[in-house]
């Protein structure tokens, strides 16, 4: 791996500069910026878009750039001599003194009230590229799907855990790696000779990608390092028909139950159930989330707007969000700061911690909660349908596609078929 690992030669040096107050307020350049993490396994580019705000002098609006995928942070704004990018929903920021086109300071993360995680950051206006400049060829071409081994112990695929799904263009490389529980979002990179270097950040999801590419055994075997100690080996074997378990499996109804008993309070204090009316004779679809998990804003960026459509159809959407902390006093501010983000106007309740075992208790219909989110569909008899495990997100293509085709054809039928109300009327007549 010693190649792979003297790569960060070629990246943007960082420095760990204070950031401190000053008489004079910091004069931030707009555009686009190359922004660089150094972490465990070396320096992690992604881009960031820092626009003005013209009506709110001093503040800016910023997009995270992973390939397609333009992720609006929190208002930044300028604190002395440096700017502040918040992203309050993973709890996390970027804080930066500003040097004419160039940041330089740290990213933090509160993990618990007295752990705080820290990593240099710096960024350079006017750069465009991902690890090193785009070129129209490359060496090799890792477009297609790959069979993927994460925590592999013998350097082989003996277990396919993921599917990495690569669309290569010129030296660049975009995609991102499907799990039985979910995906790797927006992952975007370099083939550079005969390596592949991938890499995400999205204020919560700190990912970086390192693989060299095997021609005859048709293999990539590397690294991946996550956050600020994360690490493991991986192996992919090409295989364009690579698939995971059927994601409707993994999570089910233990014997005997039919639907969920559940009860829990929203951060107002009002306590929800779906015996409520506002759920009788409705299609319900219940999502099990956090806040602080990506993938579950994702799912959430996807049904809110959906819900706006549809609801007048006879749908009814229930958030379960497993937090951090059960006490409401904690937690509660951040189901509604993320109900406010994307602008949610169905019920999130707080079901517990996200500890999947006290999850799983807390639910004790299901025969466990394997994955953040799952989405339980249920009919107008109030009996659960069908169950979702993770969530295919837009950064996987053609599969969000496919998820978003099922989703709705599966509320199409259960919206066709007759509720209680409809069959009693039925036997009136």
């Amino acid at each position: 791996m010693k190649k792979l690992l003297s790569f960060a030669a070629l990246l943007l040096p960082i420095s760990l500069l204070a950031c401190s107050d000053s008489s004079k307020p910091a004069d931030v350049q707009p555009g686009q910026y190359r922004a660089v993490l150094q972490t465990r396994g070396g320096a992690l580019p992604f881009g960031l878009d820092i626009q003005p705000i013209p009506t709110k002098p001093g503040q800016y609006r910023v997009f995270a750039l992973n390939g397609n995928e333009r992720l609006p942070m929190d208002t930044a704004s300028v604190q002395g001599d440096s700017l502040r990018i918040p992203m309050a929903l993973f709890e996390s920021e970027l804080i930066a003194k500003v040097n004419g086109d160039q940041l330089q300071g740290v990213w933090r993360r509160q993990r618990t009230k007295t752990q705080v995680q820290t990593l240099p950051f710096s960024a350079q206006r006017g750069l465009t590229q991902r690890f090193v400049a785009d070129q129209p060829t490359a060496s090799i071409n890792l477009s297609g799907n790959w069979a993927t081994d994460f925590g592999s112990k013998t350097g082989k695929v003996d277990t396919v855990n993921a599917v990495g799904v690569f669309t290569q263009k010129g030296n660049r490389v975009s995609g991102t790696f499907l799990t039985p529980t979910g995906d790797y979002r927006y992952l975007d990179g370099n083939v550079v000779g005969d390596s592949l270097f991938l890499s995400c950040f999205d204020g919560s999801h700190l990912f970086l990608f390192k693989a060299r590419h095997n021609p005859v055994a048709k293999t990539l075997t590397g690294g991946f390092w996550s956050g600020v100690s994360g690490y493991e080996p991986w192996v992919a074997r090409f295989e364009p028909k690579a698939e995971l378990p059927d994601p409707a499996r993994l999570t089910f109804l233990k014997p005997g139950s039919k639907t969920l008993t559940i009860s829990f309070p929203e951060p107002n204090g009002n306590t929800v159930s779906l015996t409520d009316a506002r759920f009788k004779n409705k299609v319900t679809i219940v999502q099990i989330l956090g806040s602080w998990c990506p993938n579950c804003m994702d799912e959430t960026n996807f049904l809110s707007p959906w819900y706006k459509r549809n609801r007048s159809r006879g749908v009814e959407i229930l958030g379960l969000a497993f937090e951090r902390s059960a006490n409401m006093a904690d937690s509660g501010p951040k189901i509604e700061r993320m109900k406010q983000r994307f602008s949610i106007d169905y019920p999130v309740v707080l079901a517990g911690t996200n500890d999947k075992v006290q999850a799983s208790r807390a639910l004790p219909d299901l025969n466990a909660v394997v994955a953040f989110p799952t989405t339980i569909f249920i009919d107008k008899k109030g009996q659960v349908r069908h169950i979702h495990t993770g969530f295919s997100g837009p950064g996987t293509g053609v599969y969000y596609d496919r998820y978003v085709e099922e989703f709705n054809r599966l509320v199409d039928k259960l919206l066709s078929e007759p509720g209680l109300v409809e069959i009693n009327r039925m036997k009136q007549d």
